[in-house]
């Protein structure tokens, strides 16, 4: 199990990606490099907050594919809506 020192490391690696977050926003990277750095850094905090704060690290693995299906239907769900919008004139 993880111990309160290893919820402080992953809250101080939270917090120093956030920072880094704010950091990006203000560097022009053009108009897709900020938006992949902002989504690369955001998809790391959320495996950071599943894994360690929904306890999916110390699961079993049945726990861990249905956060993983989970995962799957919302990607199915953004690309069918995508999908959508970019088809409208």
């Amino acid at each position: 199990m993880i111990t309160v020192r290893g919820y402080f490391a992953v809250f101080i690696a939270l917090l120093a990606l956030t920072a880094l977050t704010t950091g990006v926003a203000f560097i022009d990277l053009g108009g897709a490099g900020n938006v992949a750095v902002a989504l690369a850094i955001a998809v790391i905090k959320a495996v950071l907050v599943a894994l360690y704060f929904m306890h999916l690290r110390y699961s079993s693995p049945l726990t861990v594919i249905f956060a993983g299906a989970g995962i799957f239907w919302l990607g199915i769900l953004v690309a069918l809506t995508l999908s959508d919008y970019i088809t409208r004139g």
